[in-house]
């Protein structure tokens, strides 16, 4: 085991992947933050306005264990899972081992391990995509979509409370409006999203705050949540692939 590991952390220091502060460690646990994120499906109602994926071919960027490839794939024409993190990728695996338009690889947003131009959606959450020094996945992301096709970034929304305040307090140099700026600049339009985190119960609340943040802000985030809900924005950002040359 202890080998094993080894060569997972020397397979991610080569692809020059930053290590997921969540789920790499607790992965049953972020599977209890996956069902309770996005109870009211607004954020699967905006991708699909904005980059409508049925009957297309779809790339989901950090996949993590694959918890989003089953909606993916269930009007996708194919879905491809990347995941640098060795022991998730077993993991997805044996989460999408029914379905056969589903296909998992090990990489990272910068090194995609895929041909060009084969992808009508490049889709990340909360993977990578954190703004500037992400461009080379952007790049790489531009490779493999086909003329036309969509990269959907989606991110949490710093600037809305309560979330926000609780990762700010955490992250004391992130600027969420130069993010913002950095995908602008970058050629995004951008789609805030409002949702909720719906709990089965107080302890599920619990452990995933505290695998969220730290412990001062976990215990603070605690006692401002007296229920088992939690408002949290997002923002979309989508950009098109030209689908031509333009011709003066």
């Amino acid at each position: 085991m202890k080998s094993y590991l080894r060569s997972a952390v020397e397979a991610t220091r080569a692809a020059q992947v930053t290590p997921s502060p969540n789920i790499w460690h607790w992965p049953e646990i972020y599977e209890v933050e996956n069902r309770a994120q996005d109870a009211t499906g607004e954020i699967w109602r905006a991708l699909a306005e904005e980059c409508a994926f049925a009957g297309r071919d779809v790339v989901d960027v950090g996949c993590g264990d694959g918890f989003h490839l089953p909606a993916f794939a269930a009007t996708a024409r194919h879905v491809t899972g990347v995941e640098p993190h060795p022991p998730l990728v077993t993991r997805a695996r044996q989460r999408v081992a029914e379905l056969a338009n589903v296909t998992i690889h090990t990489g990272s947003a910068q090194h995609l391990p895929l041909a060009d131009a084969g992808a009508d959606l490049v889709h990340a959450r909360t993977a990578y995509f954190f703004g500037p020094g992400c461009e080379p996945g952007i790049c790489e992301a531009d490779r493999v979509l086909r003329p036309g096709g969509v990269l959907a970034i989606v991110d949490l929304d710093a600037g809305r409370a309560p979330y926000g305040d609780w990762m700010r307090a955490d992250l004391p140099r992130y600027d969420p409006a130069a993010v913002e700026a950095f995908f602008e600049r970058q050629g995004f339009a951008c789609r805030r999203v409002d949702t909720q985190w719906q709990f089965r119960d107080r302890e599920s609340l619990e452990s995933v705050l505290r695998i969220e943040f730290s412990p001062e802000v976990a215990d603070r985030a605690i006692a401002q949540t007296p229920g088992l809900t939690i408002p949290v924005s997002y923002r979309l950002h989508t950009r098109r692939k030209p689908a031509g040359l333009l011709v003066r």
